[in-house]
């Protein structure tokens, strides 16, 4: 299955102010959320909430995309950032701030480049662990014209 590309970095760019607002007064709880919005995108990307919302309000003004990528490295950045958020979110909860300090900004730091620059930190280690395995996958696809 494909999707288009602006989806994730779109969630990328909500992720960011999250993960900010978070980091800023060290919500413990909002990193939680965030988890949990990992967890539900890494189940079906195209279904998770930020998903939902770049699809119902920003495609339609969008023109269609040019090229489509695949599920499988957005589920993968997906399941990576669950782990930093759930890591920052125990930290915080737990009374352990500084682990808390780290893995969120952690998940900051890939959220933002994916949201800025388009690089998907997660998405780019599944795609090299295909390459060692044998087994490469295209990044992306272009859009056949119909």
């Amino acid at each position: 299955m494909l999707l288009d590309p602006r989806g994730p970095r779109f969630a990328a760019a909500l992720t960011t102010v999250v993960l900010a607002v978070a980091l800023v007064t060290g919500s413990g709880w909002l990193v939680l959320a965030q988890a949990v919005v990992f967890a539900l995108t890494a189940v079906h990307p195209r279904l998770g909430p930020y998903g939902l919302l770049f699809r119902a309000l920003v495609a339609p003004r969008l023109a269609p995309p040019a090229e489509l990528e695949p599920f499988a490295p957005v589920r993968f950045a997906q399941l990576v950032g669950l782990a930093f958020a759930a890591a920052g979110a125990v930290g915080w909860l737990a009374g352990v701030p500084l682990l808390g300090l780290v893995a969120t900004a952690a998940a900051l730091a890939a959220a933002f480049l994916n949201a800025a620059f388009g690089l998907c930190l997660g998405c780019e280690g599944y795609l090299a662990i295909r390459r060692l395995t044998g087994r490469p996958l295209a990044a992306r696809v272009p859009v056949r014209s119909r």
